[in-house]
């Protein structure tokens, strides 16, 4: 490895950005609350950029070890930083999207009242989701796994008056803690059983162990651990149920967390740890499992939506379930370069419906838009590129990818490449559903458009109208690399480029040739699917448009089951929700009520009055404030270290 003294700079400056715009936003001008969100955030992607010139796919890794941590008997942790070949990817991806999306939030969000405050959260989810890109050890990801669900919380709940994005945010929150429980006891056993938590150290001493073939031995278990948390932060089933609500944020935080960066966390650390799920081939299987499953069920779902976020939401789920798969039969490098195409298109997808949402003054619903492509022609244009990205039309980027996983699914089990192949014709049915409902036709929304304080800002009464191009400029850029992104990937020169981290992707190179016609033929397989989905969201949106109604008439209770999402929803509020609620209030009254405050009432009055007051003081209430100790504490502690670096 080589020391690197600059890699410590690109999680540090969006802290910084973030501190500024959080402590003295609020006095400053929109200008300069915008150039220090910008600087602080583009700065990290120049610095990667220089960095990623002068890698290689043969160069060594990168590191910089901040400062001495935790040292507690044999065990220690630093805070440090890495970078191979798959944290480049990563770094370039968080940091270079990343970036165009605050660009084009300045626009989007400069009417809002507490823009300086919008700007420093962006900035701050930033820094915790390249300190887990970066971190050398699991701990120190960790922290910035943490951090980024801390982050995703206050960009969710953004606009908090509104009783929905609030909600939202908490069910957020709470859902990733249920997967973090299980990354965390997965933390614990490495730790008892392999002495660190350095991924160095800890995959030497995996890397001579057998693969457990029979029962569930110990990589079995850290790795199935490890899936549930990975299932929380990336919205698998079960624990998917996060995401679609998390569209009550800004759209410019959907492009960001739920498109590019925060939900893809977790495909990363399946990555990261492949040394582990290599090793555990029962684990292994559970996540093509789970990815597989995940990517037909939402995809069924995104049919029916109609919310022109929703419709993303569940599409986002889906295509990470693609991603997981691609993990789940090792292949790791079709995975993550999935996970970078679909950061170009899915992020592009995300702002151009914000654009849309802009444009007609806060309207998400489908069926009140038509027709805007006369009033939105570069909105029109780049969603049109990501719609045929994500279909997997060649020769866009999509289709690089998934064909990719399509091939590699094919070789573990026909089954995957099966449901692999229906979720790809569906998810170019309801692609290009959304692409005929919002942009073709007539317009079907009101005479004149309203905003309000709380939606997606429009400028107020008027026709639909095109964004300024200072959002446009973002969509543009993206709409490039949703066409050449997937050339990275041909003659395999992503997966040669990844291939020192993934050593058994060198092995894997040498057998493609022997497949190549069986290959081929699953591609015009895929080809074919993707146009048929087009050709049958022409005939029922475009050609037919009266007939999707009379279809879900006929299909009565079915759709309503799709259109409401299986219930999924409901029958988690029946089986975990109400009794949780009904069991805490139980706890409340009996624990509390009974057994503290009539006992202390009874003794004491002056007892009581001094308790109640210290516990009022301390216990708010508020998920907010706890959140804001949280962030509080966190800092004081990222001081510390800085503090203890430059000494």
């Amino acid at each position: 490895m080589t020391p690197n003294p600059y890699l410590w700079l690109i999680p540090v400056l969006p802290l910084a950005g973030a501190a500024i715009n959080g402590f003295f936003g609020r006095q400053s001008s929109k200008k300069a609350i915008s150039t220090i969100a910008l600087v602080f955030c583009g700065a990290p992607f120049g610095l990667a950029l220089w960095i990623a010139f002068g890698f290689s796919s043969a160069a060594a890794p990168y590191y910089f070890d901040f400062a001495h941590w935790i040292r507690a008997g044999s065990f220690q942790a630093d805070f440090s930083f890495y970078l191979d070949q798959l944290s480049l990817v990563m770094l370039l991806v968080v940091t270079g999207v990343g970036f165009l999306i605050h660009i084009y939030s300045v626009g989007y969000m400069w009417d809002d009242d507490g823009y300086y405050r919008f700007m420093s959260y962006m900035n701050l989810f930033m820094f915790f989701m390249l300190t887990l890109v970066l971190a050398k050890n699991y701990l120190l990801m960790f922290i910035g796994w943490e951090g980024v669900g801390l982050a995703s919380y206050l960009l969710i709940g953004y606009w908090f008056t509104k009783d929905s994005a609030a909600a939202a945010g908490k069910k957020a929150f709470i859902v990733n803690r249920i997967g973090d429980f299980g990354f965390l006891i997965a933390l614990f056993l490495i730790i008892r059983h392999f002495g660190s938590l350095d991924f160095t150290a800890v995959f030497d001493k995996i890397q001579p162990l057998q693969p457990e073939t029979t029962g569930a031995g110990l990589l079995t278990s850290i790795g199935l651990l490890l899936m549930v948390g990975a299932a929380g932060k990336s919205a698998q089933i079960p624990l998917y149920v996060w995401l679609p609500d998390a569209m009550e944020g800004p759209t410019p935080v959907s492009a960001l967390i739920h498109a590019a960066t925060m939900v893809t966390a977790g495909v990363y650390m399946v990555a990261r740890s492949h040394v582990i799920f290599e090793r555990a081939p029962g684990a292994l299987m559970v996540v093509a499992i789970v990815g597989a499953l995940t990517a037909l069920f939402a995809a069924t779902i995104g049919i029916a939506q109609t919310d022109i976020k929703k419709v993303l939401a569940y599409s986002t789920i889906s295509q990470l379930g693609y991603m997981f798969m691609a993990c789940g039969v090792a292949a790791f490098s079709a995975g993550i370069f999935h996970l970078m195409t679909h950061a170009f298109f899915k992020g592009l997808l995300f702002l151009a419906a914000g654009s849309v949402i802009h444009g007609i003054g806060g309207e998400q619903d489908m069926r009140k838009m038509g027709g805007l492509r006369q009033y939105m022609p570069w909105t029109f244009l780049t969603m049109g590129i990501a719609t045929l990205a994500i279909a997997g039309i060649p020769p866009l980027a999509g289709f690089w990818s998934k064909d990719e996983i399509l091939w590699k699914a094919y070789n573990a089990s026909w089954v995957y490449w099966l449901i692999g192949i229906v979720t790809a014709f569906i998810t170019s049915f309801y692609m290009f559903r959304l692409l005929y409902m919002t942009f073709f036709g007539d317009y079907r929304g009101a005479a004149t458009v309203n905003s309000h304080p709380h939606n997606d800002h429009g400028h107020g009464p008027g026709e639909p109208h095109e964004s300024p191009w200072g959002m446009l400029d973002p969509l543009v850029i993206l709409a490039v690399l949703s066409v050449v992104g997937g050339f990275a990937g041909y003659g395999n020169r992503f997966e040669h480029f990844l291939a020192p981290v993934f050593q058994a992707g060198v092995a894997e190179l040498a057998q493609e040739a022997a497949g190549t016609g069986t290959e081929h033929l699953l591609m015009g397989a895929s080809i074919f699917v993707a146009l048929l989905g087009w050709g049958l969201a022409y005939l029922l949106y475009y050609r037919l448009p009266q007939l999707p109604a009379r279809i879900a008439t006929n299909l009565g209770s079915l759709y309503r089951a799709v259109a409401n999402k299986y219930y999924v929803d409901e029958l988690y509020a029946i089986l975990f929700v109400q009794p949780v609620v009904d069991g805490s209030a139980t706890i409340l009254w009996k624990g509390v009520d009974e057994g503290v405050i009539d006992a202390t009432v009874n003794n004491s009055a002056d007892s009581a009055r001094h308790v109640s007051d210290n516990l009022r003081h301390m216990q708010s209430g508020n998920l907010r404030s706890y959140a804001g100790w949280v962030a509080a504490g966190g800092a004081v502690v990222i001081a510390y270290m800085i503090w203890m670096g430059v000494r």
